[in-house]
């Protein structure tokens, strides 16, 4: 009987690694094709007769989005040890109609089911997650060409893997590829394979490698899969598509991600840096829909949240900062820590005060300065904005979607539009562009002034909002359309007169907010009011304990859950946050 690992390319355009054990474990084949033919004519030696042939890629794709079950099941094992399972859905062209995996199964006339007790069988496999149960690995090796690895290290992580699949030896069952066949055909490949690792200066010389390794661990699965089924697991069915990999010790632990923090030399940071930053990205994208959800939740009116991982050149430059020959960050990784970077922009002054609250009350704030106040206080006109370091609370539950912000903090900086067209431009002019030096001063005067009348017109627009909130006191209750919703202008006047303290929500809320109002069945303001009169707000108030101030649709929010309870929380525009819904409705309950 032979094992056969295959380590399929997406695609023909690229090469796909090959290989086979025989019932001992001794490789007698390891090779790369392209095409179908070519894979099928390498492999038809070994799968005429009993033979287990392991594909590294779909075999059974039944979901039209997302993520199969399977990968689900996998991900909450191994996702910590960064072995989870990229998403297989019909939505991609090359999963659509038959998976190259199966196509290439079915050519080869093999059985797909891996239940069953048929001689000539293929199951798929993921060598990810079963080098992290074989060798007990606290994370994957990084030998896959991905943003920040350079070449040193994919050589180092291939060549480490190498060693281990060489330790498997005297394993049960083993795994022999340079033993006591050591002139045959297939280990002499096996030494090409080390030697061209050790050579490799270009990443393209490690691909080649790397596609046949792979096919070696997708081999060696199958063979433990037969003669250890009580080691292994199966995530998902034949139904709906499956993994087959040996089971992940109960007793294995993440280790805890690799930190060059202790390091002085700006440019041994810098390198860690890169390999960072990729995940960085991810991490400060789960922040951005954070702050923009908490945000949202409240009903606070802004303009943008964005946000961006600090650069590698950027990092670079501000990690070899020197004052006086001095380094100014002993341990860069860990004292720059403007990393992840968050923007708010607000409206008027009024509201970055109410960002701040509102963040404060819901994560943990290490460090708050008005960079306003401080120019302020040295009697100077400028740079205006609040800069917030913040990180996930741990006594909260967090959402599994905020994976990468457990360890990491972020600088959120809270600011006016005005205020950031000024620091914009500033910074464009200061630092990107040239002045000459006679020229300096007159420039500084001219930011000055130009920082001191936008003070004033904050100051203004503030008064401008402030003075409209207190001369609306309702407005017409019909108006003629043959759309049956009320429009969100019409929406937005009338909360203005019913919620009076309260402040402007976001454009785009006030149309949301209408649609679920038609989804009640209400469909004009007079309907609107008669809901609302049935509603306790001081009562309300009183259990939400606001700690912020929420703005005019999240207090309608607010109402119409108390007001229509689990009715409200099934509508179909409430299904992406209905846990939520339920949490804030058994606080108004909580004393009733």
């Amino acid at each position: 009987m032979y094992f056969v690992g295959v380590d399929l390319a997406w695609g023909e355009r690229r090469p796909t690694g090959l290989a086979v054990l025989d019932e001992a474990g001794r490789l007698v084949h390891v090779s790369q094709a392209m095409h179908d033919d070519e894979i099928v004519a390498a492999l038809a030696p070994y799968v005429e007769n009993d033979c287990l042939v392991a594909i590294d890629a779909p075999l059974i794709v039944k979901n039209a989005t997302g993520i199969r079950a399977a990968e689900a099941q996998l991900n909450a094992d191994f996702a910590r040890f960064d072995a989870g399972a990229h998403p297989s859905n019909t939505s991609k062209p090359e999963l659509r109609d038959q998976p190259r995996g199966a196509r290439i199964a079915a050519r080869l006339g093999l059985d797909m089911n891996p239940r069953s007790g048929r001689a000539r069988r293929a199951i798929e496999v993921y060598p990810h997650p079963a080098t992290v149960a074989l060798f007990r690995l606290g994370r994957t090796l990084k030998y896959k060409n991905k943003t920040g690895r350079d070449v040193a290290q994919l050589r180092a992580e291939l060549a480490l893997l190498l060693d281990l699949l060489e330790s498997l030896a005297g394993a049960e069952p083993p795994l022999v590829l340079d033993g006591d066949r050591a002139e045959s055909v297939a280990a002499r490949s096996w030494r090409a394979l080390r030697d061209a690792v050790e050579r490799a200066e270009r990443k393209s010389e490690l691909r080649y490698v790397e596609d046949q390794v792979d096919a070696v661990v997708c081999a060696y699965v199958g063979l433990f899969a037969t003669r250890r089924p009580e080691l292994t697991t199966t995530y998902g069915d034949f139904e709906t598509g499956y993994v087959v990999t040996p089971s992940l010790p109960a007793d294995l632990v993440p280790t805890p991600r690799r930190r060059a923090a202790a390091s002085t030399d700006p440019e041994v940071a810098a390198r860690e840096y890169a390999r960072q930053q990729p995940e960085l990205q991810r991490a400060t994208d789960q922040f951005v829909r954070l702050v923009t959800a908490i945000l949202d939740d409240a009903g606070i009116n802004y303009l943008t949240v964005t946000g961006r991982a600090k650069s590698v050149s950027s990092f670079a430059a501000k990690a070899a900062r020197t004052i006086d020959g001095r380094r100014v960050f002993a341990k860069p990784l860990a004292d720059i820590t403007d990393q992840i970077g968050i923007r708010v922009i607000t409206y008027v002054h009024s509201d970055v005060q109410a960002v701040v609250d509102l963040l404060s009350d819901q994560v943990i704030v290490h460090d708050d300065r008005d960079m306003g106040r401080e120019t302020a206080d040295e009697g100077r006109f400028g740079y205006a904005s609040r800069h917030l370091l913040v990180s996930l609370d741990p006594a909260r539950e967090n959402p599994a979607a905020d994976d990468l912000l457990a360890s990491r903090r972020a600088q959120v900086q809270i600011r006016t539009v005005l205020q950031h067209a000024w620091a914009e431009f500033e910074h464009d002019i200061r630092y990107k562009g040239t002045i000459p030096s006679e020229h300096v001063s007159e420039f500084d005067r001219r930011f000055t002034l130009a920082a001191g009348l936008l003070e004033l017109a904050d100051r203004e627009f503030s008064a401008i909002r402030d003075r409209l909130r207190e001369g609306i006191t309702g407005t017409p209750l019909e108006a003629a359309d043959d759309d049956p919703r009320i429009s969100p202008r019409e929406l937005a006047a009338f909360l203005a007169g019913q919620y009076a303290d309260a402040g402007w929500s976001r454009v785009d809320h006030y149309a949301w907010i209408a649609s679920l109002i038609l989804e009640l069945g209400i469909t004009s303001l007079t309907e609107l009011a008669t809901c609302l009169r049935t509603v306790d707000e001081e009562t309300l108030a009183a259990r939400m304990d606001y700690r912020y101030p929420p703005g005019a649709v999240r207090r309608l929010d607010d109402a119409l859950l108390w007001a229509y309870g689990d009715t409200y929380v099934q509508l179909r525009g409430n299904s992406h946050r209905a846990d939520a819904l339920r949490e804030r409705l058994a606080k108004m309950r909580a004393d009733a």
